[in-house]
């Protein structure tokens, strides 16, 4: 199987569940079984929030373009990075070489009609899913950006509720048809959404992951 290059650290926690995710999608039989995974966690990225919302952090993209550098170099065939925010920043880290598996590309090719966006403020400001959604006619719906920010702030800092998710989610509902968790830091609370219409982004990009290290 071909190994795919982690750009992780963003978070930390996040970056952890994404590898949890790869390794249970595989019915493996033994270790080999398993996707070769070659993971560069970082959380001494800039801060995306920083740069993006309060316009006084350094930009992380050269902190990203060097990350692929070093997984190219310890043998990563493909690239992939479990932060919907820093792909705002993913023609750093694309332009050194290797396949970019585009964790949005792929979950708007998943969706259709009105979506609530559960997703950093960044996200929407740096307007990260406005292509792949104008070419697919696809609506975002945003939730209350204080709110939400303030969650993912909780959810880094080890006090996240699961709560105040369903809240914002249950808000969102009655305008969408589904509901798109862009966040791998919200990624970590998904089980609190049974029952609603959801979509995850980081699970979009595991199934890529999985597929490129065993086509």
């Amino acid at each position: 199987m071909k190994p795919v290059g982690i750009l992780g650290g963003m978070g930390p926690e996040a970056t952890i569940l994404l590898m949890q995710k790869v390794l249970g999608a595989v019915d493996a039989k033994d270790d080999a079984d398993h996707v070769p995974l070659i993971v560069h966690q970082n959380p001494q990225v800039p801060s995306r929030i920083a740069a993006l919302i309060e316009g006084t952090g350094e930009s992380p993209a050269p902190v990203l373009a060097q990350m692929a550098r070093d997984l190219k170099a310890a043998g990563a065939q493909a690239l992939a990075m479990p932060c919907n925010t820093a792909h705002a920043y993913k023609d750093a880290p694309a332009g050194e070489g290797l396949p970019f598996l585009d964790m949005i590309e792929l979950t708007a090719a998943r969706l259709k009609g009105r979506v609530g966006m559960l997703a950093s403020p960044a996200v929407r400001r740096a307007g990260v899913f406005d292509a792949a959604f104008a070419a697919r006619g696809i609506t975002a719906h945003w939730a209350e950006e204080e709110a939400l920010l303030q969650l993912i702030r909780d959810v880094k800092a080890g006090r996240g509720e699961a709560r105040e998710l369903v809240r914002i989610a249950q808000s969102m509902l009655s305008e969408c048809d589904m509901l798109l968790v862009a966040c791998t830091e919200l990624s970590l609370m998904t089980g609190a959404l049974e029952g609603m219409p959801w979509v995850d982004s980081l699970d979009c990009l595991v199934d890529e992951i999985v597929g490129f290290a065993r086509g």
